[in-house]
């Protein structure tokens, strides 16, 4: 390894430098809260010395979501009210990987039609990333869908709760990344997707 010249830390191998595996061992667990979707344990954890350290774990099922760009570079954004902010927010489709068994590219099918009432005949996986690795367990990946069509209207879902009054809106590509970069947008999965999306147009 190479010090850095002037300042704290090491030059990384930029081909090597990789998140990795590793597990402190747990004291104790206290399960706090359990349901389908989500669940709350305080673990104590044992640091290399030997100190405990009490640590809350929230453990989602994990998620989805999708960039679906039409024809005319238009990215596809829902909007929907999200109470824990009390806001509504502008998002891609996206949803839990709440059905057991299902692969996360079903999932993401599954979660354009029934959000947007779109299908795609073009799948890609565009990022992986952790949503909030210092308390949650949660894991999203991010599918760009193209070459898209309208489901027909006998097959659409009925939407409840939070997204009966769900609204779908197109945007000129550009102008998603002005908005996710002057704050306008602001939902984290949505803001990583687009921008993972730039970054691959640039490369």
């Amino acid at each position: 390894m190479t010090s850095h010249p002037r300042l704290p830390g090491e030059l990384a191998d930029p081909g090597s430098l990789r998140d990795s595996d590793q597990s402190w061992p747990v004291s104790g667990t206290d399960v706090k809260y359990e349901s389908p979707y989500v669940s709350l344990r305080i673990d104590t954890i044992v640091d290399p010395t030997g100190g405990e350290h009490g640590r809350a774990v929230v453990q989602p099922n994990g998620a989805i979501g999708v960039l679906a760009i039409d024809e005319h570079d238009r990215v596809l954004l829902v909007e929907q009210y999200r109470h824990p902010v009390g806001r509504r927010l502008f998002e891609l489709p996206a949803g839990t990987l709440d059905v057991p068994g299902e692969a996360p590219l079903d999932a993401a099918i599954r979660e354009l039609a029934e959000e947007a009432d779109v299908v795609a005949d073009e799948w890609d996986s565009i990022l992986h990333l952790l949503a909030t690795p210092g308390y949650s367990t949660e894991a999203w990946e991010v599918f760009r869908a193209t070459d898209l069509s309208a489901v027909p209207h006998a097959d659409r879902t009925q939407r409840e709760a939070e997204e009966a009054d769900m609204a779908q809106w197109w945007l000129p590509f550009d102008d998603a990344v002005d908005a996710v970069l002057s704050g306008r947008i602001t939902d984290s999965l949505t803001v990583a997707g687009i921008l993972a999306a730039q970054v691959l147009r640039t490369r």
